[in-house]
């Protein structure tokens, strides 16, 4: 905490307080919703608030036609709602017609809008809280395509939600979309950077020993912070792709090319939003590795690994990956958290926070300084 934030106990329960507090959890998000209640929980205990729990339970549960609605069992009225949702949880399952079905984002996005209208006329404030914006790489129109995430933002805001938090959005211009809803993009720096020298305590920062490289154009904005507050350098790649053809929803990468000052002798760092397959991920990492790096290390907010970690515990193995971290604002494989070249990283703190500040009217930046903390961190170690 910086020199000028107070701590949520101090006004936990105060006249700035809006209303009480309450969060749900969709199906698939409790894992999320309960470690952030945990922070709110213990704050409202230090102010002498006897309170074992905010979360209110909830329930989606579906007819046999595959029908659903949306129910929750303990009164919202005059509550400031925060509902937790996690579109990219795949490993929920409901029964249809004798099949077997796994849960996708379009499926968590129905049962927000479900429970949203549960709450609706009896809640005080609704926000969300999704850290993986449903839709979100579906960001711009190419040529005839849908723009499933501004949609879907301005669905919200037309049934009455009042704020959105999510973490590193995939292009965070989505917010354009509904530019009169509070929206809230966090990043989290400062918690992946904790992560990393709690499990790797001897990394030299400086410029001959570190770099950070950008794995695309597109995440550079991540990267620049990184480097920036490191005092590091910076380089990136950029994928040429083949646009005559789609392979998987996307037009296939031809190769990656670099941009930037020697890797030769040094440990590289690489932020991106999402490992989905991983493939153009490990491709970077051999790409630096030809090129002289000593050691790997990559880092995405939402580690998907939907090809699974084969590839990686192979990349590990060869010595072309050193470990890769991720955060728990969504759903991991267990076999992903198993592996010892992988490093969870916790975010709920940062998002207890945000519910804090949202739910007294104060400015975030009163309560938690994330710039601030890393300066500390790095000038203390």
């Amino acid at each position: 905490m910086s020199k000028n934030s107070v701590s949520p106990a101090e006004f936990f329960g105060s006249e700035r307080q809006e209303a009480y507090l309450a969060l749900i959890a969709c199906p698939g998000a409790e894992e999320i919703a309960e470690a952030v209640d945990k922070h709110l929980v213990g704050w409202a205990k230090e102010a002498g608030i006897d309170k074992d729990t905010f979360i209110i339970p909830c329930d989606c549960p579906r007819f046999q036609s595959g029908d659903a609605k949306g129910l929750v069992k303990k009164s919202t009225r005059g509550h400031d709602v925060y509902i937790v949702v996690d579109p990219g949880n795949y490993s929920l399952t409901y029964n249809l017609f004798g099949h077997e079905n796994h849960m996708s984002p379009d499926d968590h996005f129905a049962n927000l809008k479900r429970i949203i209208q549960a709450v609706a006329g009896r809640a005080h404030r609704v926000s969300v809280i999704m850290p993986s914006l449903y839709g979100g790489r579906q960001h711009r129109r190419v040529s005839r395509e849908s723009l499933d995430c501004a949609c879907a933002l301005q669905e919200l805001q037309a049934m009455g939600v009042a704020n959105i938090i999510t973490f590193d959005a995939h292009d965070p211009r989505l917010m354009n979309a509904v530019p009169l809803l509070s929206f809230d993009n966090v990043m989290p720096t400062h918690e992946v950077l904790t992560t990393l020298l709690a499990h790797m305590p001897d990394l030299n920062f400086d410029k001959d020993h570190f770099m950070v490289v950008s794995p695309d154009e597109g995440a550079m904005s991540r990267n620049m912070y990184y480097s920036s507050v490191l005092g590091c350098n910076l380089g990136m790649f950029y994928k040429r792709r083949d646009y005559s053809v789609i392979v998987n929803g996307r037009n296939p990468i031809v190769a990656h090319e670099y941009l930037g000052d020697s890797v030769e002798g040094k440990t590289v760092f690489i932020a991106d939003d999402i490992i989905a397959s991983g493939e153009s991920m490990l491709e970077v990492a051999r790409e630096l590795k030809k090129r002289g790096a000593k050691r790997i290390i990559t880092n995405a907010t939402f580690p998907l690994f939907t090809s699974g970690v084969k590839k990686f515990d192979e990349a590990v193995a060869e010595g072309v990956l050193d470990a890769v971290l991720g955060t728990n604002m969504t759903y991991r494989k267990p076999e992903l958290l198993e592996r010892d070249w992988y490093f969870d990283v916790d975010c709920s703190l940062h998002t207890a926070y945000y519910v804090a500040a949202i739910n007294h009217d104060m400015p975030f930046s009163s309560l938690y300084a994330p710039t601030a903390k890393t300066k500390d961190m790095l000038q203390n170690r």
